[in-house]
């Protein structure tokens, strides 16, 4: 199941930028430490200049103007290279301004000072604008994609029907049914979606028992997969009672379900378990089926959005690569988490929720 993750056909994201260890600036490479250093050290050349023409009886006149020419280029010299690094972050950022994301600056490994680890975090924050723009412009070729794809099914069906190439028969207008139901479901992903970035969700929380709730979350996915003739075991104790919005755990059970079911061989089986962690006061539901295992490198890139395996049904038509994203946004609005963990039996989605979460405002939930 996903055993090799790809992006969207139209692009692949940028890997999400490590962001560098701070170490403490050493008082001796401190911008305020050179800087002084510059001022005694001219200010000492001024002297020595003054007290050398004197002594050549040189005419005061001459020997002022000279001697501030020769500090001032001194200091000049000096506080050029000091300053070269924010000329440089300048630049970049009115090339950044009008669009370009690649550009970076030059750090200085001679001096670890306040100038240094400002241009670092410079180059930190232009990854991260790189890999956000990427990312947009993913999502928007992506989405494209998706929506073009049922557009043109329903187009090309309805003109033949139009010019009397096909007739309108149960069996075409239930292909045109279906095409409207795909787009149905892509524009609830990217509704869903919205308020994911947005961190608009209202939680309506109230406590429910599990195995009654899998029963309902599971009965139309099994009917929908029917002719797949997948068995959905359910092995939940009757007892088990949590609380949580059921509108958004039906969204993280289902999708998690139907992806197990979509990327698993016919007339295989599988397993929705769960039990309670009396200790810290947790539910703890697991997936699984009995596929091939996820490797390990790519099982945190599943659950970003628009990933797709190139294997399973989901992966030629219908799919979306969001409902993973979605299923883990779920979890994460009642302080739980979705992962893949380690299961000899397959692979094994781990869905972790306290039984008695405390809702915070979704603004805050997806900060």
């Amino acid at each position: 199941m996903m055993a090799d993750q790809q992006q969207g056909e139209m692009g692949r994201s940028l890997p999400k930028q490590q962001h560098r260890k701070e170490r403490p600036i050493s008082l001796f490479t401190s911008l305020k430490v050179e800087m002084s250093a510059v001022i005694l050290i001219a200010t000492i050349l001024a002297f020595l200049m003054a007290w050398y023409l004197s002594h050549l009886d040189m005419n005061g006149w001459t020997a002022l103007p000279l001697t501030i020419i020769v500090t001032l280029i001194f200091t000049y010299s000096f506080t050029s290279s000091l300053i070269q690094p924010l000329v440089e972050m300048r630049d970049a950022a009115r090339a950044m301004a009008d669009g370009d994301y690649t550009v970076r600056v030059q750090t200085y490994e001679r001096s670890h000072d306040e100038v240094y680890e400002l241009a670092h975090a410079f180059n930190d924050m232009a990854d991260e604008l790189e890999h956000a723009d990427q990312m947009r412009r993913d999502m928007v070729a992506n989405v494209s994609h998706e929506l073009r794809t049922p557009v043109a099914a329903l187009q090309a069906m309805v003109e033949n029907m139009a010019d009397g190439v096909v007739e309108a028969s149960p069996a075409n207008l239930e292909n045109i049914l279906g095409q409207t139901h795909r787009l149905s479901n892509l524009i609830s992903f990217l509704l869903d979606l919205s308020r994911v970035e947005a961190g608009a969700a209202s939680l309506n929380v109230e406590e429910f028992n599990l195995a009654e709730f899998i029963d309902d979350t599971v009965s139309p996915l099994q009917l929908a997969d029917a002719s797949h003739g997948h068995t959905i075991k359910i092995a939940i104790p009757d007892d088990i009672t949590m609380e949580g919005d059921q509108d958004r755990l039906r969204q993280l059970f289902t999708n998690i379900i139907a992806n197990a079911l979509k990327h698993s061989a016919d007339n295989t089986s599988i397993l929705v378990e769960a039990h309670v962690d009396e200790e810290h006061d947790l539910v703890v539901a697991n997936v699984i089926n009995y596929g091939s295992q996820i490797p390990s490198e790519v099982r945190n890139q599943i659950f970003r959005r628009f990933v797709k395996g190139n294997s399973g049904r989901g992966t030629e038509s219908g799919g979306t690569g969001l409902g993973l994203s979605i299923a883990r946004w779920a979890a994460m609005l009642h302080d739980g988490n979705v992962q893949v963990v380690d299961d000899e039996r397959g692979v094994n989605f781990e869905i972790t929720l306290p039984r008695h979460p405390q809702i915070v405002d979704s603004e805050e939930t997806m900060e």
